[in-house]
């Protein structure tokens, strides 16, 4: 399956997601070397954010981010995630990956879920 380039990525990272995930991906196991970006159903809203380093699957688009990480997403997802800006935040009342998403008709208080 064909490389996709950073310019061609359907979500935005920041320069701190682009760090914590270099750091997360030294602790990722051997048999998931893609880091997954997707949707599943659930959550408040309806569907919430895939974000966890896997294994491809046949259904995937390749592309390797300008850290040099190599990303899978489904290709029904990329509808959902166009325009996504995925964060890191590291401070101490808000930690973790944020996700800002321009095509939700609505989400959840704790920003995990989203409607379209």
């Amino acid at each position: 399956m064909e490389q996709e380039t950073l310019e061609k990525l359907p979500v935005k990272f920041t320069q701190g997601a682009l760090e914590e995930l270099l750091r997360l991906k030294s602790d990722r196991p051997e048999d998931k070397p893609f880091l997954r970006v997707g949707v599943k159903g659930g959550g408040c809203s309806g569907l919430t954010y895939v974000l966890e380093y896997d294994a491809k699957n046949d259904k995937d688009k390749l592309f390797t981010l300008s850290n040099g990480i190599e990303m899978a997403m489904e290709l029904s997802h990329e509808m959902y995630l166009v325009d996504v800006e995925i964060d890191f935040q590291g401070g101490l009342n808000s930690r973790g990956f944020t996700f800002t998403n321009p095509n939700a008709s609505e989400s959840c208080g704790c920003g995990t879920s989203f409607a379209v």
